[in-house]
């Protein structure tokens, strides 16, 4: 069966499911009515399935028409890529890097290690974006990303990993809360109190509301703040308690009135792995990002000198 369509198929399947409406969707992409029902005749008839329900309230994507939306997304995306990349190499920047981190690595060894990257590749661009490290692996994976990092409990599918960092999340106490006296506990311990989160849109966020919700509690958040910094503020005024990497916390323990309190739990070490499609095939400067990275973490783990 010879299936046939094109990028104008795209986007206008894009912009009807966006609308749940063919009159509409062909308004959005600037197309008539009876042309984009016509089209829309032809790219089924070609596929030999429907991918519109149509009733009097409007359209829904049947399952082919779902599967065809996912895939149109994906090669348009692609292409807005393809056009920002292009765009970059006419300005003269001659390469670009996407990374996808959860927030251990985005906020407390990223930071550091690309401005060493950059100061070495001043023809390249970075774009650093913070997500769950569950999407991380599927951004890699279907190319959005050109690197990942994870944190190894997730299991990075079909990908090439490579050891990056490693580092523990701890639990931050104002000196005169109930749980300062502690040197460790169970999470399950500290679920009861109050605490003070990140941002929803954060991955930690996620990840902690994650593990509540396996123990069949519900964390109680009394106010959200932007960065660790402000978290460990909000810890000292005795708002709530709240979790941190352990490599932020001792930065901020240093200066203010909070205690650290370990989390016995085995999820709380989070070994951070770098995850990429395949080496060979990245640009010669993503290759070189990720043997920058690899080597930090070698560099760690080197003993030092007494």
């Amino acid at each position: 069966m010879a299936m046939h369509f094109d990028l104008v198929d795209l986007r206008l399947i894009t912009c009807i499911a966006e609308t749940d409406s063919l009159t509409r969707g062909a308004e959005r992409f600037h197309m008539s009515v009876p042309a984009a029902s016509t089209r829309i005749k032809n790219l089924e008839e070609s596929m030999g399935t429907k991918l519109l329900y149509r009733t009097s309230q409007g359209v829904t994507l049947t399952p082919p028409g779902q599967a065809f939306l996912h895939h149109a997304r994906l090669v348009l995306s692609q292409l807005e890529q393809l056009r920002g990349d292009m765009q970059e190499y006419a300005r003269g920047i001659k390469g670009h890097v996407r990374i996808f981190a959860n927030t251990t690595a985005t906020t407390e060894f990223l930071p550091n290690d690309l401005r060493d990257f950059l100061a070495e590749h001043p023809d390249v661009n970075v774009e650093l974006r913070e997500r769950l490290s569950h999407d991380v692996v599927r951004a890699v994976s279907e190319g959005t990303a050109d690197v990942g990092i994870v944190a190894g409990n997730v299991r990075p599918e079909s990908l090439q990993v490579l050891p990056y960092r490693s580092d523990r999340l701890i639990l931050a106490v104002s000196n005169a809360h109930p749980l300062a006296g502690k040197t460790s506990i169970p999470f399950e311990d500290a679920s009861g109190f109050d605490f003070v989160g990140m941002p929803e849109a954060s991955a930690i966020h996620t990840f902690l509301n994650r593990v509540a919700s396996d123990m069949h509690k519900k964390l109680q958040v009394r106010i959200e703040v932007g960065n660790f910094e402000a978290l460990c503020r909000m810890i000292e005024a005795n708002v709530g308690i709240g979790v941190l990497p352990c490599s932020s916390a001792v930065r901020y323990v240093k200066t203010m009135n909070i205690r650290l309190v370990e989390i016995e739990n085995d999820w709380a070490t989070r070994n951070l792995l770098i995850c990429v499609r395949n080496l060979d095939l990245l640009p010669s400067f993503a290759r070189e990002l990720v043997d920058l990275l690899t080597q930090k973490c070698k560099t760690d783990h080197e003993p030092q000198p007494a």
